[in-house]
């Protein structure tokens, strides 16, 4: 089991940035898939990107592509989420999980970080 430690959330205004980190305690996190999910109220949750870490292969939502940007330090077991040109429409929670490269579905989340954009 991982455990995932987010942080970086808060509140922005729309056009601004944020960037979320996500610790992990697994000490050798080899072939695993680090995602970022999010949950806005009433809604589902949704998929935002992921990361093979091993190799750095991306992925990410059509409603996040060209504004936000994984990335993650392996020397710091720490994973990324940039987010920029923030949009009201990104306010959710925001998770990260992992799940390795042989796993259907992410087993290993974190707690949630609040991620807020108004005027």
């Amino acid at each position: 089991q991982v455990q995932l430690v987010e942080s970086g959330g808060g509140v922005v205004q729309p056009g601004g940035s944020l960037r979320l980190s996500c610790a992990a305690s697994k000490r050798t996190f080899s072939n695993y898939f680090m995602g970022w999910f999010r949950q806005a109220p009433g809604k589902e949750r949704e998929f935002v990107s992921s990361i093979d870490w091993t190799y750095g292969n991306t992925y990410y939502a059509e409603s996040v592509k060209g504004r936000f940007a994984i990335s993650r330090d392996k020397t710091k077991n720490t994973g990324y989420l940039q987010m920029t040109n923030l949009k009201p429409e990104d306010t959710a929670v925001y998770y990260c999980a992992s799940r390795t490269t042989t796993d259907n579905e992410y087993v290993d989340w974190g707690q949630g970080t609040q991620v807020t954009v108004s005027s």
